[in-house]
């Protein structure tokens, strides 16, 4: 499967199941798995039972058991930390596009009409045309690039007719150019995902890790598929979370476009239509 496979199937897997969902299939499966593989060897192999090579095993398993851990925290911490300048970016996003309608306020009612207009464009294209796109892995410019040129061009064919318009002008000037500049970052975001290498050290240290429990032998039976099972779960878990957290616009822990209608906002949605949890948990139509 090539990359691009790969990046599609896990876009429609976070954007058609449930978290609990796939936590059941991910870390009850490696539960599973690893449980069974161990009674096999067991039953392949009894020597096993009697621990004759726990010492060499116990050792291996200590080293590359710590060497796995820091890794999975390094992967984890990068990607809840870019979870979080996502969100940092939309609501900075927002709050610019709310500051330019509410410096609007100070210019006459033609250009004041004229930037209503296209900044209550901006957000619709943003939460019913752009979202979608970012959560099938698919970002496009074009969806917001006509409503953002129409702003910039009722503020550039507008000349200030006093110190007060000058002062709101200048700060409208300002957050439309934040405006453009979070709008790439966010989009940037959304193509972002976990480098190959990492996710070969992050899914492929997980296939020598528990296997690697399968060797360290414990002559009850219950014991060692306690200590199996809490290993495997506690790296089912982990990869859990490296999925779900590599595309911060997919799945049920993505980042919400509820900024874009909230506060000065709101004015541009119809009454009854600020909920946008339902558009959120909407899985997106192919394009």
């Amino acid at each position: 499967m090539s990359p691009l496979d790969s990046a599609h199937v896990s876009l429609w897997l976070l954007n058609h199941f449930s978290t609990f969902t796939l936590a059941v299939v991910t870390v009850g499966g490696t539960v599973l798995l690893a449980v069974g593989g161990s009674v096999l060897l067991r039953r392949r192999y009894p020597s096993v039972a009697r621990g004759e090579h726990n010492d060499m095993v116990g050792v291996t398993l200590g080293m590359f058991g710590a060497i796995y851990g820091i890794i999975l925290a390094f992967v984890i911490v990068t990607l809840w930390t870019q979870l979080e300048d996502t969100q940092t970016i939309v609501a900075s996003e927002a709050t610019d596009a709310a500051l330019i309608t509410r410096d609007a306020a100070a210019f006459p009612a033609h250009v004041r009409a004229q930037l209503d207009s296209s900044i209550g464009g901006y957000v619709h294209a943003v939460v019913e045309d752009q979202w979608p796109r970012m959560r099938a892995g698919n970002p496009s410019y074009g969806a917001t690039e006509t409503h953002l040129a129409a702003a910039y061009e009722a503020l550039q064919h507008y000349d200030p007719k006093s110190e007060s318009e000058q002062v709101f002008y200048e700060e409208a000037v300002s957050h439309l150019n934040d405006v453009a500049s979070q709008r790439r970052a966010r989009i940037t975001m959304a193509r972002q995902e976990l480098p190959p290498l990492l996710q070969v050290l992050a899914f492929g240290g997980a296939l020598v890790l528990v296997p690697l429990t399968f060797l360290y032998g414990m002559r009850k039976l219950r014991v060692q598929m306690l200590f199996v099972a809490s290993v495997a779960g506690l790296v089912g878990f982990s990869l859990l979370l490296v999925f779900v957290l590599d595309r911060p616009f997919a799945g049920e822990l993505s980042v919400s476009p509820a900024p874009y209608r909230e506060g000065a906002l709101a004015q541009y949605w119809p009454h009854g239509t600020g909920d946008v949890s339902a558009d959120h948990r909407t899985p997106p139509a192919k394009n």
